[in-house]
């Protein structure tokens, strides 16, 4: 299978942090450094809270919007709850699904993650679904086994079509704000894996064409080793994401590991 290259698709997501004020100002910022980065793609992930404000100041910008979650009905009494077509209707094009908090502390499932999924791309966002192995999972050799379960549910039944519109994000749930990172090999082969998996259910031009990031403590520092794995598109940031400098950065540093496999 010939691995069809892009730029990176890099995705910061805020967690719980930044009023409106402070997520104003960062959006800025990073507008200001877009130019430093072309060809990438770039996507700011903020709380709810500040969705219209960031929103706001991406007017013009090219830099998508995306939402940390959303629940698989459009409307009703879900006290808490925020549907897909308010997320697109406040001007999101993305969605995280299953992130590793989400599934760790708010009793996501693999079941639930399906849910979301298909409910983010009938609300016409584009879902980037997580995945990953907590460390016992990791430290039992059951990394690949965990990852299969994930994508056999969290994906089940979806068509090439709908594959095409989402992104998986594969985040070693071990580390996750911990500091410790995958190292370059043992991200590769999670992501090899998953687009081997792609491969069999959708055929090689889907497996070629599918966007897989990592997520897990990227900094500028490491960004550049990892991308230069073949089958690592791009990164889902955490706190990083949270200084303009550093997130760029990260960006910048995947920039120039695609530019020297021209």
């Amino acid at each position: 299978m010939t691995r069809r290259r892009r730029g990176p698709f890099v995705a910061g997501n805020w967690k719980m942090n930044l009023g409106l004020r402070e997520a104003s100002e960062l959006t800025r910022r990073i507008v200001d450094a877009r130019s430093s980065v072309p060809g990438s793609t770039l996507v700011l992930i903020p709380p709810f809270t500040a969705l219209a404000a960031v929103a706001g100041a991406l007017a013009g910008a090219d830099i998508g919007l995306g939402a940390q979650d959303l629940f698989w009905e459009k409307q009703g009494a879900f006290t808490g709850e925020v549907s897909g077509p308010m997320l697109k209707d406040a001007g999101c094009g993305y969605v995280l699904v299953g992130h590793s908090e989400r599934r760790q502390l708010f009793g996501e499932t693999d079941e639930t993650v399906s849910r979301k999924a298909r409910a983010a791309l009938e609300a016409g966002l584009d879902p980037i679904v997580c995945v990953g192995e907590v460390l016992e999972e990791r430290d039992g050799g059951r990394t690949l086994e965990r990852i299969d379960d994930q994508l056999a549910v969290g994906l089940g039944g979806l068509s090439k079509q709908d594959l095409e519109r989402i992104v998986i994000a594969y985040e070693p749930v071990w580390a996750i704000g911990t500091g410790r990172t995958a190292s370059p090999a043992q991200a590769e082969e999670v992501h090899a894996h998953i687009r081997r998996r792609i491969a069999e259910s959708y055929g090689n031009e889907a497996a070629a064409c599918a966007i897989i990031l990592y997520g897990g403590s990227v900094k500028p520092a490491n960004s550049y080793p990892l991308f230069r794995e073949m089958d690592i598109d791009g990164f889902l940031v955490g706190g990083a994401s949270l200084d303009a400098g550093g997130f760029i950065g990260i960006v910048g540093e995947a920039l120039r590991a695609y530019r020297e496999e021209k």
